[in-house]
């Protein structure tokens, strides 16, 4: 067993059909940090992540969780991880206590024994422990889902896009459990869809089309990003993105919030370009700022350049 990596993949590739979900991917996960996978629907997580949960097989490589196999092992690596599918998947009409109260049984464990370790999540639903689960909100739904998963006290916990679809408080609120789990020695992988949650993990795994892009601390990710980054806006935006991807030398176009971001092939591109060249286009209310990249443009760079 691998103390200092609980979890090790090497060169793990699925398809489904002629499409290929997953493609030789490979990475380690350090004891105790939070790792996350950042990308888009599509991109491979889920897949990934029900391999890693044993609950599909990979077509070609390996993975080790907690020194266990994940084929020849998959009962112990069971009983060592706690899974959290993106997709709700606790019973509906149990209460909150008894749908804890089964998770607990089916690992042999009681809430009793384990409620140090889930206390600081479950006391925000505790109050409405008689409750029915279809009747409780998305973000209390999560924590219930969460302590299920911990309730048996795994020392690998894989979590699959667990805040799609709550409410920003939720998630921040999700995030500082997380953060405390990490202290109680709980290795923790992560997938998610929102690039703001990157920075809140140790590392980052940018992921596409089933590759990784890259593997970093998400300050270095940022700080590789070499491009001048302007955030463009103008009173028609949908002709906005039109032109700037017609402008010469223009090399990323995307739209972000209420902006557009843009960089150049060139390094000698100024605000002062833009706007002349927008202006003379007929473009109204410009606004041009040079901005800091986030992870998000640094996956936006990476995209274009695969």
């Amino acid at each position: 067993m691998n103390d200092q990596f609980p979890i090790i993949v090497k060169e793990l590739s699925k398809s489904y059909e002629k499409e290929k979900a997953l493609d030789a991917v490979t990475f380690e996960v350090r004891k105790n940090e939070i790792f996350g996978f950042i990308g888009p629907d599509g991109a491979g997580k889920t897949t990934l992540f029900r391999i890693l949960a044993t609950l599909i097989i990979a077509d070609e490589g390996s993975a080790y969780i907690n020194g266990y196999d994940i084929i020849k092992n998959y009962r112990k690596i069971r009983n060592n991880i706690g899974y959290m599918p993106g997709r709700f998947s606790l019973y509906q009409d149990l209460s909150v206590e008894e749908n804890l109260s089964f998770f607990a049984t089916i690992f042999g464990t009681t809430i009793a024994e384990n409620y140090d370790l889930i206390k600081g999540i479950y006391s925000h639903i505790e109050p409405f422990k008689k409750r029915k689960t279809r009747a409780l909100s998305g973000g209390m739904k999560q924590k219930l889902a969460l302590s299920c998963a911990l309730i048996h006290k795994p020392k690998v916990l894989i979590l699959d896009e667990p805040t799609t679809g709550i409410d920003a408080v939720s998630r921040k609120e999700f995030w500082e459990m997380l953060k405390e789990l990490q202290q109680k020695e709980i290795t923790i992988i992560i997938s998610t869809s929102y690039m703001d949650e990157a920075g809140l993990c140790d590392r980052v795994a940018l992921i596409q089309e089933g590759k990784i892009m890259s593997i970093d601390y998400p300050e270095n990710i940022i700080n590789q990003f070499d491009k001048e980054l302007f955030a463009i806006r103008a009173g028609n935006m949908y002709r906005l993105i039109l032109d700037l991807r017609k402008y010469p030398h223009a090399d990323n176009v995307y739209l972000f919030g209420q902006f557009v971001h843009y960089t150049d092939k060139t390094e000698k591109v100024t605000e002062k370009n833009i706007y002349h060249y927008l202006k003379n286009l007929g473009h109204q209310n410009i606004e041009i700022n040079r901005v800091k990249a986030s992870i998000e443009d640094c996956f936006m760079l990476l995209m274009g350049l695969q």
